[in-house]
């Protein structure tokens, strides 16, 4: 196996030396991965392209307040693009997504990160959903006087959720132009199967897989439906230990598990469950604020249809938060996906990607970077914008 590896490296090689078209094509994409892997430091692209500039925003959308950072490229703008990033404490300051957004912006997206509260709370929720859209309207009102037509949305993580369904929303799904889905999900219980009991399948008849998951995710989870709890005394204990466990895996809970009460109980017996064929079982007995909320959250019962066409999704093999069978099943219910599974990638970290992974990668940074671009002049598009 090891020697077939290595004829297929050196095979995959020499079509990248001899294709110089293929390489050439995509080396602007090759120098905006290389600026996100420095982060802050020096970078060709960095060289080449002057300092965005950053600038804090606030507006009204229909009487609802926002505030954003926006991202003015130096060079003119190729697209208006919203990022949502995942969970941060820090939110639209995380130092992360602040180099994340300025490495789009030196490739000519005029980019915007709103200040959600679901990501400052570590929380999944469904409100966030209108305030993407309401960031995605006036961007898109704002890049209309520069003469671009409809804005993109990308989203980290569990924001891929809410932001799909912002794009689906009758006063915006008009004006958007793509989404993409860095680590995403499509179905809330194949998610919370997966962080409880590291166990997952691809497609609802396939086999268990088993990887073991992120030790925080099923926490996160915790604090994002905590609040649908009645009692306050669960609420507090739930908390508490959502908070131990995320920053100690091994940290002590049982001194709050004994006193949780009948609500916090069915919600901790989820938490602490190891057998995927119990956990549509005990999800339904959650109270039903818990069971309305994580099915809100799902996509599965969306026409997602309508974003044929407009879906870019990049997902992590090594991906021990979210399977990245959650993209396949996203990609297969809108249909028409671009879908780009990445050996070596984990959750949102490419540390660790190798040649084939670095391939894939840069298809997908080319598949975003194409986006700046109307769809009939992409390379092998003979269709219009979809409508």
């Amino acid at each position: 196996m090891k020697y077939l590896r290595a004829v297929q490296v050196v095979l995959l090689l020499t079509m990248l030396v001899t294709a110089g078209c293929v390489s050439a094509r995509n080396q602007e994409a090759v120098r905006v991965l290389n600026d996100i892997a420095a982060r802050g430091g020096p970078s060709e692209l960095k060289s080449m392209t002057p300092t965005p500039r950053r600038l804090t925003v606030t507006y009204l959308v229909d009487g609802r307040p926002g505030i954003a950072d926006l991202y003015q490229p130096g060079d003119p703008a190729g697209a208006p693009l919203v990022l949502v990033p995942g969970f941060t404490r820090e939110g639209k300051n995380d130092l992360r997504v602040v180099e994340f957004a300025s490495s789009l912006a030196r490739a000519r997206f005029l980019v915007m990160v709103p200040d959600l509260a679901g990501s400052r709370e570590l929380r999944v929720s469904v409100a966030d959903a209108r305030s993407i859209a309401d960031a995605a309207i006036y961007l898109a009102d704002r890049g209309a006087a520069d003469g671009h037509q409809g804005v993109g949305i990308a989203a980290i993580s569990y924001a891929v959720g809410p932001a799909v369904m912002a794009s689906l929303k009758a006063d915006v799904h008009d004006r958007i132009q793509f989404v993409v889905g860095i680590g995403g999900y499509y179905d809330t219980t194949a998610v919370v199967t997966f962080m409880t009991t590291g166990k997952y399948r691809d497609g609802p008849d396939g086999r268990w897989r088993f990887k073991r998951p992120h030790p925080a995710g099923k926490w996160i989870f915790a604090l994002s439906n905590i609040d649908q709890l009645s009692d306050p005394d669960d609420r507090a204990a739930l908390i508490a230990m959502a908070e131990r466990r995320i920053a100690d895996p091994k940290a002590p809970i049982d001194d709050l598990a004994v006193g949780l009460g009948p609500e916090g109980r069915s919600l901790f017996e989820l938490l602490t469950n190891r057998d995927p064929e119990r956990v549509v079982g005990l999800i339904a007995r959650l109270p039903f604020t818990v069971q309305r909320h994580l099915e809100s959250l799902s996509l599965r019962h969306l026409d997602l249809s309508r974003l044929a066409g407009r879906l870019i999704l990049i997902h992590g093999l090594d991906d021990t938060m979210i399977p990245h069978t959650e993209s396949k099943a996203l990609a297969a219910a809108a249909g028409n996906a671009e879908l780009f599974l990445v050996e070596g990638f984990s959750h949102i970290d490419s540390t660790s990607v190798g040649l084939f992974g670095r391939l894939t990668l840069i298809r997908a940074m080319q598949a975003l970077l194409d986006r700046r671009r109307p769809m009939e002049d992409r390379p092998g598009s003979t269709a219009g914008p979809p409508s």
